[in-house]
């Protein structure tokens, strides 16, 4: 799964459209803008349809605020 769109962000607490690589099933779901979620917990998100998750080519996206950054 990767994000394809991330639709509302208060802080970094965010609801995005994720899009599976390799089926293209879309969800919409909540998530946390860090780099600890963005580059271990997307990547291994289980697509509801195929079961698959990311492969070797995700390439994270880039937090909206650096780490340790108090908001």
């Amino acid at each position: 799964m990767h994000i394809k769109k991330i639709l509302t962000q208060h802080r970094r607490d965010f609801t995005a459209t994720y899009e599976c690589e390799h089926c293209g099933f879309e969800k919409q779901e909540c998530g946390y803008d860090d780099s600890y979620f963005h580059e271990t917990v997307i990547p291994k998100m289980k697509c509801e349809r195929c079961g698959k998750t990311a492969d070797e080519s995700y390439r994270p996206l880039k937090t909206k605020y650096p780490d340790g950054y108090q908001i």
